[in-house]
């Protein structure tokens, strides 16, 4: 145990403070199967293991167990396979990316993060020309990034994506540290700031849209939600009595509490009541329950089948889970409400970039010109650090001090008094943070 002990601090695979708790349970989990780690473990002795833990331990544990033997099982495949795969780079690099797959799914990151991924190692591949993945070392990743930079001209945090892509490639699977960096050509960061709709844009947006597409950037707008957060959103999610949505699993792994609009209420009744009448008939076709996050499907295996655990905004045809390749009810395409903004936009002759994450925008500097703290603001966002949600102060109407163009003075009588545009003070009441009125409801 000492040697995957060291396994898991040097590549950092779990936080280190976790790690002793990681080995203990592995060594709860051999004595309990009367088994020696060299040996060799079935499927059925996990899962009765698992099922068996699950009667006396919190879910976060079974979890955490679950995720040490899963490691370890990986670490040992590691330690029989050869160092460097005989056959051709090509070969090569299938092996390679099978086992960044198996990592990444291992650290439990997002779907959306394995595609990023993959993505960037295939770039970097034809980049490569050939190269086996086991003979490349800094040069080849300098390179590349000063490649995306001078000749591709991208963005700084393109840059960044690209290389944590990378980074993860070569801790994980190549077990070689990037220490040697200096000379990449660094893409310049430029100060952007965020498109936003004004109130009447955003009324003219809805009236352009209808149905679920509608009620779904209702959504978004009410509470400030991401896209992701907005399709993956679950029954059981919604408070009407509070009228408040949580948000599980947001950005960073991170639960948040967020606003839902009193002047979609009904509404959103209504939606689920069609959306219980799909799920009625699942149940009578006897169709798999709907995904279930981490490992709450092997603690509470008839869950994903509970109507509280049904999404929201459900897909109308079955389709193949990607991971686990289970036909199975899953959420909208997130493609498909992207689509109806941009074409609701043009119908509203709205000269501007719409796109779902414009109001969210919208969301937090309506709010911020309705009075309302940035800290609030910060929060109902989930943005990790204050100075994300600041970007909306250079963009609030009418959180400028009350400057005006001095052309407007031109205009006004010789009397006008500049000094009549009061400052906006912002109140701070972080308690009461879930009291704020949603910018919907005062369209």
């Amino acid at each position: 145990m000492d040697e995957f002990t060291n396994y898991l601090l040097s590549k950092a695979i779990v936080p280190q403070k976790q790690v002793r708790y990681y080995v203990s349970w592995l060594k709860t989990f051999f004595r309990l199967i009367g088994k020696d780690p060299s040996e060799n473990v079935s499927s059925e002795e996990i899962n009765q293991f698992l099922k068996n833990l699950a009667k006396r331990s919190e879910g976060w544990q079974v979890k955490q167990a679950e995720q040490a033997i899963r490691i370890f099982r990986y670490y040992q495949g590691r330690q029989k396979a050869p160092a460097i795969p005989d056959g051709s780079a090509h070969q090569q690099w299938k092996i390679a990316s099978q086992e960044m797959r198996n990592m990444i799914r291992l650290k439990q990151l997002s779907l959306k993060t394995e595609k990023t991924y993959f993505s960037w190692l295939r770039q970097f591949y034809g980049y490569l020309k050939g190269a086996s993945p086991y003979s490349l070392d800094d040069t080849h990743i300098t390179n590349f990034l000063t490649h995306l930079a001078v000749e591709r001209n991208i963005a700084a945090s393109t840059q960044d994506q690209a290389f944590n892509a990378l980074l993860f490639f070569y801790r994980h699977v190549l077990d070689k540290e990037v220490s040697h960096l200096g000379d990449v050509v660094r893409s310049k960061k430029r100060k952007w700031l965020p498109v936003v709709l004004t109130r009447d844009e955003v009324s003219r947006l809805f009236e352009n849209m209808q149905g679920v597409s509608r009620l779904m950037a209702k959504v978004i707008y009410s509470g400030g939600l991401r896209l992701q957060e907005c399709v993956r959103l679950r029954v059981k999610d919604i408070d009407f009595e509070r009228d408040t949505l949580v948000i599980k699993f947001a950005k960073g792994n991170k639960d948040r509490e967020t606003l839902l609009a009193g002047s979609i209420r009904e509404d959103l009744k209504n939606h689920l009541e069609k959306v219980k009448a799909l799920y009625d008939l699942d149940r009578e076709n006897d169709t798999p329950g709907v995904e279930m996050p981490n490992a709450l499907d092997r603690k509470y295996p008839n869950a994903g089948k509970e109507w509280p655990w049904q999404w929201v905004f459900p897909s109308q045809t079955l389709s193949k889970d990607p991971r686990s390749k289970i036909i199975r009810r899953h959420h909208v395409h997130s493609s498909n409400l992207q689509k109806q903004i941009k074409t609701a936009a043009f119908k509203a002759g709205i000269a501007k970039r719409v796109t779902t994450h414009t109001l969210r925008h919208s969301f937090a500097t309506h709010l911020l010109e309705d009075g309302y703290d940035i800290r609030t603001i910060q929060e109902l966002l989930g943005h990790a650090s204050l100075k994300t949600t600041m970007i909306y102060t250079h963009v609030a109407q009418k959180n400028r001090l009350g400057v005006r163009s001095p052309l407007d003075s031109i205009r006004e009588s010789p009397g006008y008094n500049c000094a009549k545009s009061a400052m906006v003070y912002i109140h701070a009441d972080r308690k009461n943070r879930l009291y704020v009125k949603s910018p919907l409801d005062r369209l």
